[in-house]
């Protein structure tokens, strides 16, 4: 709908209190990207998300390089090129940026320049009080072992993971576990994706048992808001998250900031 103009992302949050009722938000950065650095559209993000009482959770960041860049100068770059998102979410009342936890190299090599990138993010982020969340989302992360592994190498309380349930599709086709990925990466995590394709005639999630999902996230102890993001095609978006939603809410999640 944004992409098509018939949404406009100032009143993305507007549109989640009005037509679902969700008083929680997540941004992504790329809808926002050809925006100029003119704090005033950040100003009037904040004042519509504030008007309907919705709290503005995180960003999700896209497109601003390698965490994880074998050259030193390139991920400081890349660290300069998340710190303006860092700014806008700081601006917002959020509490974490999502990035991307991509590098070459095998699977150790990518653990040890991804960790050094996201401590400089870390650091960064310290001051603003914001958490850097890693998603399972393309290259490596797709393994939650790998993630963990990360987390591990990282050690720091502002870095934490965003299990998503549908992103476990690695580059070579081949599909990991998904709930041994999204169990490994729980125990750091800061946010909850619950991803959704398409739905069989009783509701349930086609392709994703949410159930055991939902039962892997609450054993974790975690108790934060769980995100709603369907990409399927058979029903139109909005049909889509008002799915998934029902299927939440069936499982015994609430309305967060209702």
């Amino acid at each position: 709908m944004i992409r098509r103009g018939e949404l406009d992302p100032l009143d993305f949050p507007v549109f989640a209190r009005d037509r679902f009722g969700i008083g929680i938000v997540e941004y992504v950065n790329s809808f926002y990207a050809d925006r100029t650095d003119d704090a005033r559209w950040v100003k009037e993000l904040s004042r519509r998300a504030a008007e309907r009482g919705v709290t503005n959770r995180l960003i999700m960041c896209d497109g601003l390089g390698m965490v994880g860049d074998p050259d030193a100068g390139a991920r400081a770059a890349v660290v300069r090129a998340h710190e303006r998102w860092m700014d806008i979410a700081s601006a917002l009342g959020c509490m974490a940026i999502r990035v991307n936890a991509r590098s070459v190299g095998d699977a150790d090599e990518q653990v040890r320049l991804c960790a050094d990138g996201l401590r400089a993010l870390c650091e960064a982020a310290r001051p603003r009080r914001l958490r850097v969340l890693v998603e399972n989302h393309g290259g490596l992360s797709c393994d939650g072992a790998w993630v963990a592994q990360l987390m591990r190498a990282v050690n720091l309380p502002e870095c934490g993971t965003l299990p998503d349930f549908g992103n476990f599709t690695c580059a070579d086709g081949t599909v990991a576990d998904r709930y041994a990925g999204v169990e490994a990466m729980m125990p750091w995590a800061g946010a909850v994706s619950a991803k959704s394709g398409s739905f069989d005639a009783a509701g349930n999630e086609a392709v994703i048992d949410y159930p055991r999902m939902m039962r892997i996230v609450r054993a974790a102890g975690y108790s934060g808001p769980v995100g709603i993001e369907y990409e399927g095609k058979a029903l139109g978006e909005v049909e889509g998250i008002e799915a998934t939603k029902a299927l939440l809410l069936r499982l015994g999640c609430a309305l967060s900031g209702g």
